[in-house]
């Protein structure tokens, strides 16, 4: 559970409360008028949120291209595709080539 302090007392507490972040561990929410406004917590807590954060996005990223690709659907070759097309996509044998 994080610490909170009203603005105009965290203005003249600043010190204290960046020695209570880091050094004690607490986290400290700042509010104004009871509503919170701003938090104070540790670098290394900064840089695991951000971690995290950038991990979650990836992970969202990797779910919508699978679903995606998941929703996609296996059209069928038009009628006589295979006889218009089918000499260049068929391979001949080492045999065939010479004659």
């Amino acid at each position: 559970m994080a610490y909170e302090i009203p603005v105009t007392q965290a203005r003249a507490e600043l010190a204290e409360l960046i020695n209570r972040v880091v050094y004690g561990g607490e986290r400290v929410v700042v509010t104004r008028h009871g509503k919170p406004l701003v938090a104070l917590v540790s670098a290394a807590d900064l840089q695991r949120l951000e971690s995290e954060e950038a991990e979650a996005q990836e992970a969202a990223a990797e779910e919508q291209v699978i679903s995606s690709v998941s929703s996609l659907r296996s059209v069928p070759s038009a009628t006589g595709e295979r006889h218009r097309f089918g000499i260049a996509a068929e391979h001949r044998g080492h045999e065939e080539r010479e004659r």
